[in-house]
């Protein structure tokens, strides 16, 4: 299992997860001391992990580490899971260009640059898979984080185009939808959802989502019931769930009271 955004978060409780579980972790981040300590946790436990700095936006960089990490595991990808992400909150107009751009590199150009750069280790792992790191920021735009959540609907739609295109090469390609996670990344976020919504999940909780969603290979599952999107947390099912069947206009207006707009 290859992480990007590994150090801290969502990425570290995840690799922590797949590395109890048995797998090779390939944890990957730009905190290279983040990443020492989280090697030094797995491998305690005797757990298999490589890792290496990455930042998400430079291709070489990622071409780079996955090639590594083939020759590490001699040969095999069973899962890359696309975590690293940024968030930064406030009115549109305020935030500079700069900030803007940061935004879509890393949320969008490294999902993208990451999974092209694996495609070659996925087609020849039987049963492959590629988890996306999406948000329930791409039910509905979200005020306030207007960038973020158009990167998350970019996601989205990479992701479902992905899994259509990819499954005459057995890979299958899914996106996790948590709502507000307790991390880092949310440490000084005020917006009009986090306050009416509260931040309750966990990184923990993101971590057994990702693990539960990537263990289901039936038949059953994979063909008949085939799922792509996997909520995480009660609020970001029944908003999912909602946004199915509500008409344009109540999704826009529960949106916009959530918002406080």
């Amino acid at each position: 299992m290859f992480i990007t955004g590994a150090a801290a978060g969502i990425g570290r409780a995840t690799a922590l997860k797949f590395a109890a579980a048995g797998y090779h972790v390939g944890a990957y981040d730009i905190d290279e001391t983040g990443l020492a300590s989280l090697a030094k946790e797995i491998t305690a436990k005797g757990a298999k992990v490589t890792t290496g700095v990455l930042n998400v936006t430079d291709h070489e960089q990622m071409v780079t580490r996955l090639a590594e990490f083939d020759e590490a595991t001699g040969g095999r990808l069973d899962i890359l899971i696309n975590n690293a992400g940024i968030l930064v909150a406030g009115p549109f107009e305020d935030m500079p260009i700069e900030v803007h751009r940061r935004e879509i590199d890393i949320n969008v150009g490294g999902v993208i640059s990451g999974t092209l750069a694996a495609f070659p280790y996925l087609k020849k792992t039987r049963g492959a898979q590629v988890v996306n790191l999406c948000s329930a920021s791409a039910i509905y735009g979200q005020a306030e984080l207007a960038t973020y959540s158009a990167s998350k609907f970019a996601v989205r739609g990479l992701t479902e185009a992905l899994d259509l295109e990819w499954k005459r090469h057995d890979i299958r390609v899914l996106a996790m939808w948590p709502l507000f996670v307790q991390s880092a990344m949310t440490a000084n976020i005020s917006t009009g959802t986090t306050n009416s919504l509260g931040i309750k999940l966990t990184t923990q909780d993101v971590a057994d989502g990702i693990f539960k969603a990537t263990q289901d290979r039936s038949k059953l599952t994979q063909d008949l019931l085939h799922k792509v999107h996997f909520p995480v947390g009660t609020p970001s099912k029944l908003m999912s769930l909602g946004s199915r069947f509500s008409p344009a206009w109540l999704t826009r207006r529960v949106n916009k009271r959530l918002a406080n707009t």
